[in-house]
């Protein structure tokens, strides 16, 4: 009757055992994160290893592809809405992340760290927050007598049949035209994008694609991001760049931050949010900045190296991403017609 009971003890011990590890996981007191990342895996994976090493809590990373940069990782997430398998989304720009704020998928959380962000580049309830960011920049064939200043070029006969694109309906290029029509209303922007097939312009696979057309001289210029420049400046590549539309009543750039986002019902979202904490860091835009994405800091008094400007040294775009994220949704028809014709 005695070996019974010990037993009986013994088992029940290690039922409870077990209901205390599934009632800590549920609760998201565990050592274990696991983040969504569409930012480029060669950039952002020594953060989040930094992050491991300095809190001791394991990072399970899932990274999206260069062919489906931003969207394919937000359709997961928006797939697992309702058994969420991620803690956080590390996006590689704002637009996607409102989409999830939209599709109540993100939840509100307010980091200290996120103190001396512009409003511009926080969502207004904290479903998102932006931090290091990239610009879209003009990629400029060196040899090119009168160089465009302007993303209107595109429409400039001078270079009929002699600029490249990267596809609209992925990555930044979708935000940074989603973004103009918001700007300049659904009219112009059509009327603009219409002149530039109209002109000839060639629709390269990704904004790397478009950056290597012109570095080898079969293109002229390219709209691209700020990384795709820098990193073949650094290589000696036979290029220039221009920061587009900055004369003093011009459009300005876009500005294209990192948003992160704290997913609802996050299985372990105390761990969350100290990953949350530890991206939008000062020292974190500085890491971004001296590495070879070369990003600017959102933070002002930030230490960048020489090539990477300030925000208060450009004429930046004023847009709102989530008006920006709601037109991105409506135009995907239309691009796609455009972009197959």
């Amino acid at each position: 009757m005695l070996t019974r009971r010990i037993l009986a003890a013994v088992l029940l011990i290690g039922v409870l055992i077990v209901l205390g590890v599934v009632w800590r996981g549920s609760n998201g007191r565990s050592d274990e994160v696991v983040v969504y990342v569409s930012h480029d895996q060669v950039f952002s994976e020594p953060i989040l290893k930094d992050f491991e090493r300095d809190t001791g809590i394991h990072v399970r990373a899932m990274f999206d592809t260069e062919e489906t940069k931003s969207a394919g990782l937000m359709n997961r997430l928006l797939a697992e809405k309702d058994r969420p398998q991620a803690d956080v989304y590390w996006a590689n720009e704002p637009i996607r992340a409102d989409v999830l704020r939209q599709r109540s998928v993100a939840a509100p959380y307010r980091s200290a760290s996120a103190e001396g962000i512009p409003a511009q580049f926080r969502d207004p309830n904290d479903y998102w927050t932006g931090f290091s960011a990239r610009a879209r920049m003009l990629i400029l064939d060196r040899r090119l007598e009168h160089k465009p200043a302007s993303i209107r070029a595109y429409t400039d006969r001078q270079f009929r049949g002699r600029a490249v694109i990267a596809n609209p309906l992925f990555g930044t290029t979708t935000a940074h035209i989603a973004a103009l029509f918001t700007v300049w209303g659904d009219a112009q922007a059509k009327a603009f994008l219409q002149a530039m097939r109209a002109n000839g312009v060639r629709v390269a696979s990704s904004n790397g694609d478009s950056a290597d057309q012109v570095a080898k001289g079969t293109a002229q210029f390219a709209l691209v991001d700020s990384d795709d420049v820098f990193s073949r400046q650094k290589e000696g590549q036979p290029i220039e760049s221009a920061y587009p539309d900055q004369e003093p009543d011009g459009l300005g750039c876009f500005i294209v931050p990192n948003a992160v986002v704290l997913i609802k019902g996050a299985p372990h979202a105390e761990a969350g949010r100290k990953l949350i904490d530890y991206l939008l860091a000062p020292d974190t835009e500085k890491k971004l900045a001296f590495s070879d994405a070369a990003q600017i800091p959102l933070h002002s008094g930030v230490e960048t190296p020489p090539h990477v400007p300030h925000l208060d040294q450009l004429r930046v775009m004023t847009v709102d991403y989530g008006a920006v994220a709601v037109k991105l949704q409506q135009i995907q028809p239309w691009l796609s017609d455009w972009e197959r014709n």
